[in-house]
């Protein structure tokens, strides 16, 4: 049986995830895709850091020696920040890799760029994993598309603002105290700006916003607002109103066909698709001329949600050129 050559960028808990769901369903994927895979390096940053055991794995922190790695064929990556991740994605489809990302930083920004590069080397670029972690928006949006236009889309794009929104409501939690039971959960990053200051939901939206419409809107003329100056008192007090602060991303265009998105709170009523998602889950509503409007709800983020969505993109990849192959 053939064997697909794979290597994995970065190694933290994302890393980790694609690592152990790739072994664990190793059986799984070679039945349905009729091909092998084997995890050949795992690019890292720290050679002297203790970190999960990977028999038979090359770890290196340089990426010419994955570079080097004869018909390799997947990249897994799964670095922070933009840089030197583009970079290495650029390197990797010019070699004639598949990438599988899940850097919604990176992404949101050279998305076009990477999909149009892989475009003419005729390899594939997964992102599945970029927006709303293990639910499975960008290929129910990908075909929507092939028949509905979307006019308007609002989500819950960050579950750590929506968990801290839920305990100030549920459990009358002040926003701080909240905040700190989200860090304890894992739920929150040590350093949570990000996530409560909107810019998370921000990247996300522009990702959804390249698939809807084939564009951003300027990014200076995006309102990020974050959920810092909400108090309990004003939680409290629409709660008994029957209403609900959301942390909404929303981006819609218009007849003119100009672009229009915002990020901030938002107070929102029980006949609105987004009132019922609480704790760390993320929801996305996609209104369609067609269809009308389909809500998608499940978990925002995490080590395994996030893997399995990359390992989902690698099958949808690999299962793509399998069907080619036996139609030739």
């Amino acid at each position: 049986m053939a064997t697909i050559q794979a290597a994995i960028l970065g190694f933290g808990t994302v890393g980790q995830g694609i690592y152990q769901i790739l072994n664990e369903k190793k059986d799984q994927l070679k039945e349905s895709l009729g091909l092998d895979i084997d995890i050949k390096a795992i690019l890292i940053r720290d050679k002297t850091k203790s970190r999960m055991a990977a028999p038979d794995v090359l770890f290196t922190d340089n990426f010419d020696e994955i570079e080097a790695i004869p018909d390799l064929q997947i990249v897994f990556e799964a670095i922070v920040g933009e840089d030197p991740a583009y970079d290495y994605l650029c390197k990797a489809i010019q070699k004639g890799c598949h990438v599988i990302t899940a850097n919604k930083v990176m992404f949101s920004k050279h998305g076009l760029e990477l999909q149009e590069l892989a475009n003419r080397q005729g390899v594939h670029v997964g992102y599945e994993a970029t927006t709303a972690g293990g639910v499975p928006i960008i290929s129910t949006l990908k075909n929507i598309l092939l028949v509905n236009q979307v006019q308007r889309i609002q989500g819950i794009l960050n579950g750590t603002s929506n968990y801290i929104l839920t305990q100030m409501r549920v459990q009358e939690s002040s926003f701080q105290d909240a905040l700190e039971e989200a860090k304890l959960l894992g739920y929150a990053e040590a350093d949570p700006f990000n996530d409560i200051s909107g810019q998370d939901a921000f990247r996300k939206l522009m990702i959804l916003s390249n698939l809807a419409f084939g564009k951003q809107p300027k990014w200076d003329d995006v309102s990020i607002e974050g959920i810092g100056d909400i108090t309990l008192e004003q939680v409290l007090g629409a709660a008994r109103e029957g209403l609900r602060f959301r942390h909404v991303a929303e981006i819609v265009e218009k007849v003119d066909g100009s672009l229009h998105a915002s990020v901030g709170p938002r107070l929102v009523g029980p006949e609105h698709p987004l009132y019922a998602i609480e704790g760390v889950n993320n929801a996305i509503a996609l209104e369609t001329d067609y269809m009308g409007t389909l809500t998608l709800v499940g978990p925002g983020a995490g080590k395994l949600p996030t893997a399995s969505a990359m390992v989902k993109d690698y099958a949808e990849i690999i299962g793509k050129r399998t069907q080619i192959l036996v139609t030739i």
